[in-house]
């Protein structure tokens, strides 16, 4: 019997995919399922007001600042501090709450807050605590106010206005910058392909016919933004499940070369070993 990697969809019975909850109730009511490797498939915009905790994202330690804004995209494989108390706010949301046009689902996909290609994102708050302030008790309101035909749009402007803000900050935080544009659209696409589909298929020229684009438009594009060509970021997000599974559930070698597309499980080492210089065992091992 193997132990797989716990996903959590959002919770049943709410009024809309999108929920504002206090931190450190949220994390001492969910103590055990949150010090263990989980992934959710609603986004996280999680406030640590205070404490030091380290949080840990697909294998990036994260050294968790007072006062600031950590965000998580939907399947990241994350766990958090089992021995620092947090206290803050956390935000969840779905993709069916807040992508209810095209133009939204775009805002979303190129947003670097969920979508930065190099780390995961995050912020020192700073001087804009009583702005962010004002956002969540705005949205605590309109949470606690009699549903109707307006709530969901406000909620999902309130949410739309913090993401702006916090991107802005971001960018005056970060010396790394991207340029928004067709290439990192083009880059985004290729991903949100990629995510769905590395198990079953790991040809550029198919993603190349799925996005509408020639090989050579995406290998231009992925260089460009990510400085690495399409197929070394196939490989890569397969590198990325391959750890995932093997430090974090108890599947054989075989079986998650199986999971990962791979008709022999020789395949699947070699592949690995290319990639990582040891062996998927090694590095179940010394992690």
């Amino acid at each position: 019997m193997t132990s797989n990697i716990k996903k959590y969809g959002f919770k049943e019975g709410v009024a809309h995919e999108f929920e504002l909850l206090d931190l450190g109730t949220h994390y001492a009511n969910l103590f055990d399922d949150l010090i263990i490797p989980h992934r959710t498939d609603f986004y996280q915009i999680i406030w640590f007001k205070s404490g030091k905790p380290k949080h840990m994202v697909d294998f990036h330690p994260i050294e968790i600042q007072p006062n600031s804004i950590l965000f998580v995209d939907k399947n990241s494989v994350q766990c958090y501090d089992s021995k620092e108390p947090i206290h803050g706010e956390i935000l969840l949301f779905t993709d069916n709450f807040f992508c209810k046009t095209e133009y939204d689902t775009k805002f979303l996909r190129s947003s670097m807050l969920f979508n930065d290609l190099y780390t995961i994102s995050s912020i020192e708050v700073k001087g804009l605590s009583s702005v962010f302030d004002s956002f969540m008790k705005l949205i605590k309101t309109e949470l606690t106010s009699d549903e109707d035909n307006y709530q969901s749009d406000i909620l999902r402007n309130y949410l739309q206005n913090l993401l702006l803000l916090s991107e802005r900050e971001r960018q005056n935080q970060n010396s790394t910058q991207i340029n928004k544009g067709s290439d990192l659209e083009c880059v985004i696409k290729f991903r949100d392909f990629l995510d769905k589909q590395y198990q079953t298929q790991k040809s550029v020229s198919k993603y190349a016919i799925q996005l509408n684009v020639t090989q050579k438009r995406l290998s231009n594009a992925t260089l460009k933004i990510m400085d690495i060509t399409p197929k070394q970021m196939i490989d890569a997000r397969i590198i990325l499940e391959a750890k995932r599974l093997l430090v974090h559930t108890t599947d054989s070698v075989k079986e998650i070369g199986y999971t990962l597309g791979f008709d022999e499980p020789t395949n699947f080492v070699k592949f690995f070993k290319k990639h990582q210089h040891i062996t998927p065992i090694e590095f179940r091992n010394r992690f």
